[in-house]
């Protein structure tokens, strides 16, 4: 319902639209960012307040989303004196979007002694501005329910998965296959090029068909522009498949093109590549 009073910690590429996404649905919302002239920007562009401290903005609070970059960033707004524990009521929930590992998840969820729900996204930067972001969840029932009609103003899906630390395994299921499709595609336009074809003509036919994806629809023609200075960075990329590839040690699985394509990204990063966006795979097969 909305009139909820709500806190959003991070306002980043993805926290700074879904904050707004909240505002905008009727919630009470303050914000906390580390660098608190992006906060007060926050408050001009939307209706809300800003807190200095992840402890002030989760006082009072019924809902607490959190969306930093990956486990130290969590834990440094999580815990401690000035932390969102120190302020957060017993009755509040605490909603984390930041993709970071189960093993985190798991952390939190046990120490927070408040529900709490791991709650990675899918859909990137354009998802998060226009409100259709997926959101892959890990938790008790009861609390995502009463969650998840605040998490539907920036979602066109919210689905529990699990207890904690399932929503983070999810969201390393959505990266691994994320990972072999870029390649695949990145190989497929570099051959069509190579091949003497019209690679925007090959890419309206193919995507009618089998081959069609999301990446293709929103990717292929910028990777034929070699056009990368938009979407999810490759350095983040890296980072997740880190999560896939040590969790895989633990669990067993076999990621064999998920490990080649962890190590085409580094080469991406030293190529001086590190915030381009996935896509740029192709680069590796297109340089001179």
């Amino acid at each position: 319902m909305s009139n909820e009073k709500v806190a959003f910690i991070g306002l980043g590429v993805m926290g700074y639209p879904m904050a707004g996404h909240l505002s905008k649905a009727g919630h009470q919302t303050t914000v906390y960012n580390r660098t608190s002239a992006k906060a007060e920007k926050w408050c001009n562009d939307y209706t809300g307040n800003w807190a200095k401290t992840p402890r002030e903005a989760a006082e009072g609070a019924d809902l607490v989303f959190i969306c930093v970059g990956n486990d130290d960033d969590l834990r440094s707004v999580v815990y401690g004196d000035d932390g969102v524990l120190a302020g957060i009521g017993d009755d509040a929930i605490l909603v984390d979007h930041t993709t970071a590992s189960a093993n985190v998840a798991r952390e939190i969820s046990e120490k927070a002694q408040v529900p709490f729900l791991d709650a990675p996204v899918s859909g990137g930067q354009a998802g998060a501005e226009n409100g259709v972001l997926t959101v892959m969840i890990g938790g008790e029932q009861t609390a995502f329910d009463k969650a998840k009609p605040a998490i539907m103003s920036y979602a066109r899906a919210a689905e529990l998965l699990g207890s904690a630390g399932a929503g983070q395994l999810t969201k390393m299921v959505n990266q691994i296959c994320i990972a072999g499709l870029v390649q695949g595609l990145s190989e497929g336009l570099d051959f069509a090029q190579r091949s003497g074809l019209d690679g925007a003509r090959v890419v309206d036919v193919i995507s009618k068909g089998a081959a069609g994806s999301w990446q293709m629809e929103n990717r292929a023609y910028t990777m034929l522009k070699d056009e990368f200075d938009f979407g999810f960075a490759v350095d983040w990329m890296r980072k997740d498949l880190g999560f896939c590839i040590e969790e895989s040690e633990k669990n067993g699985a076999a990621l064999p093109i998920t490990r080649i394509v962890n190590d085409y990204y580094a080469e991406i990063q030293a190529m001086g590549g590190g915030r381009w966006d996935t896509s740029s795979l192709i680069r590796r097969l297109t340089r001179k």
